[in-house]
């Protein structure tokens, strides 16, 4: 126990894990990010829900769907910022790996808010958000090591 408290507050001088290479990324502690993490997922996942419940409200239900929708995606988008650093993360989501599907997930957030505000088109404003999830989605699963392989595969045999 008292090795892996060493290795959690970084004072263990073997081989750098990533606990130490994210603790060192930011001044923050390693609980205040866990923390702050948990509370802006959590935020994130609560404004989807309660977005998703503002769909059925009979007046301006759609627009507070969308902003709800939205807000909470990039909550929860910005919730790993404070386990690997903002400009990690903005690194990382500009990777070639993950390229397509970040700017496909930025112009979903823009274009779903657009279509609820300006164009008014409550059509547009759902398709917008249902591409809000694939590429949130898409995006997520390239941190996961063949998730995308085996999603690709599993879509592949459904379909043929």
């Amino acid at each position: 126990m008292e090795k892996l408290r060493r290795v959690l507050s970084g004072q263990d001088d073997e081989e750098q894990g990533l606990t130490t290479q994210v603790l060192d990324s930011s001044s923050l502690s390693f609980s205040t990010r866990v923390k702050w993490f948990a509370i802006c997922f959590a935020g994130g996942i609560l404004c989807s829900i309660l977005g998703t419940i503002m769909l059925w409200v009979p007046v301006g239900g759609m627009k507070l769907f969308a902003v709800f929708y939205t807000l909470g995606n990039i909550s929860a988008l910005a919730s790993t910022c404070f386990l690997m650093g903002p400009v990690k993360q903005l690194k990382k989501m500009f990777e070639t790996t993950r390229l397509l599907a970040t700017l496909i997930m930025l112009f979903s957030f823009i274009l779903t808010l657009c279509a609820v505000f300006w164009w008014h088109k409550k059509g547009l404003a759902v398709l917008f958000c249902i591409f809000q999830f694939l590429a949130m989605t898409w995006y997520s699963l390239s941190y996961i090591p063949y998730a995308r392989d085996a999603v690709i595969k599993c879509f592949t045999s459904c379909l043929s």
